[in-house]
């Protein structure tokens, strides 16, 4: 279950400020309704991709034996 700040408060912020599990999470989730979503929902998904792109996308570098190559949400 996801453990943090709602649309709410993100949607008053830069994506740039957003965790990167935020990130991870908004984009799940928007990308399992795409085909339902308006204009406004469409362009907060595509700005949520471009700022993953931005960062160089979700996946760690290298895992450790406390964390694996994806960025956990949940």
């Amino acid at each position: 279950m996801y453990v943090g700040r709602d649309m709410t408060e993100l949607s008053m912020m830069s994506k740039k400020e957003w965790k990167k599990e935020e990130l991870a999470y908004f984009h799940h989730s928007l990308q399992q309704v795409v085909p339902y979503l308006n204009s406004e929902g469409q362009t907060i998904h595509r700005e949520i991709v471009e700022e993953i792109e931005a960062r160089g996308g979700l996946k760690r570098n290298e895992a450790d034996w406390t964390h694996g190559t994806r960025v956990q949400y949940d």
